[in-house]
């Protein structure tokens, strides 16, 4: 059988992929030790990044060229906009957490930020794609496993279940499904291409998830 482009940069960027769903803070959020105040400035970090998202998706919006996909990403952005911003307003509610005390201008937060932002400014439909599949790829893989665990902070287990929930998998595989089509008829230098951008994506999500350690 032949090898989608979706098997192809999976199995090509394998090692970093596995660093990326074996990261600490994974297996600490699967071990229910996650500590309190890593949980709260990933949350800082990661609700800034959902933001950028929706810019990054609104990128993607702009340079497709079919309708049915304009408006799936579209429904895309309603809920970056109407649930995981929702989630966080109401997580730094109940935390009393000011996003304002916090250091998002990390190194390893901001390269994750403007990385993925300049993949979606610059790049094409694809690029994106190939971008965003590896972020939500890489989410809902190890948050099926995760959302198994006894996970005991119910706002750490609500971020979870949401990553593991059918809807963000719908849009993980819809992610999956555009990168196969464009790995048809795509030639040996943009597969290489779309290739390079998940496991550069993967390289940013190891040192972002970092950053809340450090």
């Amino acid at each position: 059988m032949t090898e989608t482009l979706s098997q192809q940069t999976v199995r090509e960027n394998r090692a970093v992929f596995d660093a990326m769903i074996g990261h600490r803070f994974v297996e600490d959020v699967k071990h229910d030790r996650l500590a309190t105040d890593v949980f709260e400035r990933y949350l800082v970090y990661e609700g800034a990044f959902v933001d950028t998202a929706i810019s990054i998706f609104a990128y993607a919006v702009a340079k497709a060229e079919r309708i049915e996909h304009k408006r799936w990403l579209i429904a895309v952005l309603d809920a970056l906009a109407n649930q995981q911003i929702a989630y966080f307003e109401k997580t730094f509610a109940a935390r009393g957490i000011d996003p304002a005390n916090f250091n998002v201008s990390r190194p390893e937060v901001v390269a994750f930020r403007s990385g993925m932002l300049e993949i979606a400014r610059d790049g094409t439909f694809f690029d994106i794609v190939a971008a965003m599949f590896a972020a939500e790829w890489m989410y809902w893989t190890w948050s099926k496993e995760a959302a198994t665990c006894r996970i005991s902070d119910p706002l750490l287990k609500e971020w979870v279940d949401l990553h593991a929930h059918e809807d963000f998998a719908a849009q993980a595989l819809w992610l999956r499904d555009r990168l196969d089509e464009a790995g048809a008829t795509l030639d040996v230098a943009g597969r290489i291409k779309l290739s390079r951008i998940f496991g550069r994506v993967q390289s940013l999500e190891v040192a972002f998830h970092d950053a809340p350690y450090l």
